[in-house]
């Protein structure tokens, strides 16, 4: 699994003009090819009666799945600037449809390009980029006699805290980044003297408000 990665917050939309045709650009973030796929085709119905709905998505950890449709419009003048965009802004895991009202007016080849991409990037502007950041989950048990200690010293280096349990003891469910994990237990090992009882976790990805 990836350290962290960037993608999109939710669902967004936005629309802009240009030259008299609408452009909509649509983002969300998926987690298949087939929920991109499935997205691309929800909007396509939505917007049976637009001019174009052109798309294109990246899938998979290592960008495995891309793929990217002009929908009737000039070979190479909107999928690929869609999907370009999404790769400028080292996004993963993204599908976006940008769909086109014609209003009369012929924008031409490097209009179109232009056109797609703006839509593409009101698209991410309107979901939201975030980053996600992989933490593993490590339980740490004291007894009452240790809580305050472990408390400050994980509040004073910014430790992200999951809940706290209390029953005849305290666990406390630490989210570390994952490739801290090994470095984290030798710390509260450390810190609690060998008086703490630790287990690590599963790993999951958690927000970052750094995007």
């Amino acid at each position: 699994m990836l350290d962290s990665y960037r993608t999109l917050g939710g669902p967004g939309s936005k629309e802009i003009i240009i030259k008299k045709s609408r452009f909509i650009g649509y983002g969300r973030p998926v987690s298949s090819e087939e929920e991109a796929v499935a997205f691309i085709e929800e909007i396509k119905k939505q917007h049976w009666n637009a001019t174009h709905n052109c798309s294109a998505y990246v899938v998979g950890e290592r960008d495995e799945f891309q793929k990217q449709s002009d929908d009737g419009e000039p070979s190479g003048t909107a999928g690929k600037p869609i999907l370009e965009v999404i790769k400028h802004k080292g996004l993963k895991n993204v599908a976006i449809v940008v769909t086109r009202y014609f209003g009369g007016i012929m924008l031409g080849a490097g209009g179109l390009i232009r056109a797609y991409t703006d839509g593409a990037v009101a698209a991410i502007e309107a979901a939201g980029p975030i980053t996600n950041v992989l933490h593993r989950e490590i339980a740490v048990e004291v007894d009452y006699t240790w809580y305050g200690k472990l408390e400050n010293e994980l509040h004073g280096r910014g430790v992200l805290v999951g809940g706290v349990d209390f029953t005849d003891r305290v666990t406390v469910s630490c989210l570390p980044l994952a490739a801290d994990s090994d470095r984290f237990i030798a710390w509260m090992t450390d810190v609690t003297q060998g008086q703490a009882k630790i287990a690590a976790g599963d790993t999951r990805y958690v927000t970052s408000l750094v995007t």
